[in-house]
């Protein structure tokens, strides 16, 4: 008996007949990968980049330490590389989180906790290590210096 009702409570979510069962909302970039390896800006392999003990790969989305690979999340290593590739320059918040959330809106604390996580991985401000500048209110910049190499893997 018990088990009969329980089965009638939940035929109360069966959808009836005709009531849109089987329709999609699909967004307008529907046929595009939900995750995207981001190439140069120019469509061009990005060349791999040296900056202290760190290698960074981007057409394989990999970071090392010496031969090891760098325990960090997607998100953070999305915004090391917008950071790399202007390297110099300021990049406002508004900026990186339209790269790393396209199309979605976040709250800039999202922000904040995984540039944190990269600036723990990167072991920034410590051992006299500087990559990433925050300017307060307006975004960070990559300060330190970096060797490019052109091959490619």
């Amino acid at each position: 008996m018990r088990s009969t009702l329980a089965f009638g409570r939940l035929e109360q979510f069966h959808p009836k007949p005709g009531l849109g069962v089987g329709h999609v909302v699909r967004s307008p970039d529907a046929a595009k990968p939900f995750f995207e390896k981001r190439t140069g800006s120019a469509g061009t392999a990005p060349a791999d980049l040296s900056f202290g003990p760190f290698h960074l790969i981007p057409t394989q989305f990999l970071l090392l330490e010496g031969d090891k690979p760098v325990s960090i999340g997607s998100r953070a290593l999305e915004l090391l590389i917008a950071l790399l590739e202007r390297r110099g320059e300021l990049v406002s918040k508004q900026d990186l989180m339209a790269r790393v959330w396209p199309n979605v809106f976040v709250e800039p604390a999202n922000l904040t906790v995984h540039m944190s996580a990269l600036r723990r991985a990167l072991r920034d401000g410590r051992d006299g290590n500087r990559f990433i500048v925050n300017i307060p209110g307006r975004g960070y910049c990559f300060v330190a210096s970096v060797d490019v190499s052109g091959h490619e893997n």
